[in-house]
């Protein structure tokens, strides 16, 4: 069982490959439109998702909390898809968000500029003007969301197994190549691990959202590390009686968990 991120410039192939490595696998590709399903799904607003969704948020955006709610809800339904193993995610921080799985083959998909260009200008009868326009909108979105919601660098290699240039492999070679890389690096033993791992972080972000929206606790930036039977809260609240309240909960919604808190208290003035 291994899990397959695609991070991909725009009009490189991304979604084509993706599809094509998916059905010769036996995988589910989880597209575009599954996750901004799921995202809704789970409780974020659908007028909000624009604001949001695969590209850096807006001054004021940035600032609210809806922010931070649509992070804690996208990396949910992220987790949520990977814990059924087998399956292709595209995009939206998939690779970073399921960066400990030693079941994971990171991958990005990248192409000339006047490769892409043409592709463009063939798939919507574009001028150079327009398919350069999108280009540079696409770089400038991809990089901002990341840099806003993980603080990374999205093209950075050094964050994937492999970088594909499709402007000289072909969507069949590319196929080729990640059939070879599953068979080559994902062992038995990676499978086993990793599906341990992505059910100690979905049980943790599951806790997260319920502090947060079911409990409504005011914990800013709260994460739980769950790790076989113990849980560590961490996030900055402004009273220990909020922490209290919140450790007694998760142990309620983990009852074979020991659970400890690392939150900080910061006290507003």
């Amino acid at each position: 069982m291994a899990v397959i991120t695609i991070s991909r410039q725009v009009a490189a192939l991304g979604d084509e490959v993706a599809t094509a490595a998916a059905q010769k696998l036996g995988y589910k590709f989880i597209d575009r439109k599954q996750v901004e399903h799921r995202i809704v799904e789970l409780g974020f607003p659908q007028e909000k998702l624009s604001k949001y969704d695969e590209r850096r948020p807006g001054f004021f955006a940035s600032l609210a909390k809806d922010r931070d709610e649509y992070l804690n809800y996208l990396q949910l339904a992220v987790l949520e898809a990977a814990s059924k193993g087998n399956c292709i995610l595209i995009g939206r921080g998939s690779f970073i968000i399921l960066e400990e799985l030693q079941n994971l083959l990171a991958l990005r998909f990248v192409s000339p500029d006047d490769v892409r260009m043409e592709r463009l200008k063939n798939e919507f009868s574009w001028n150079d003007k327009q398919a350069r326009t999108r280009i540079d909108e696409s770089d400038t979105n991809r990089r901002g969301f990341h840099k806003s919601f993980f603080n990374l660098e999205n093209e950075d290699p050094q964050h994937f197994h492999l970088v594909l240039n499709t402007g000289i492999l072909s969507i069949d070679d590319s196929v080729r190549v990640i059939e070879s890389l599953v068979k080559t690096l994902i062992t038995p033993e990676k499978e086993e691990a990793g599906t341990k791992r992505v059910q100690d972080l979905l049980r943790g972000q599951q806790l997260v959202n319920q502090l947060l929206y079911t409990y409504k606790y005011s914990i800013s930036f709260l994460r739980a590390d769950v790790r076989d039977n113990s849980v560590t809260l961490q996030g900055i609240a402004d009273s220990q009686a909020i922490v209290d309240r919140a450790v007694e909960s998760a142990a309620k919604l983990l009852p074979s968990c020991a659970v400890t808190s690392a939150i900080s208290i910061v006290q507003r003035h």
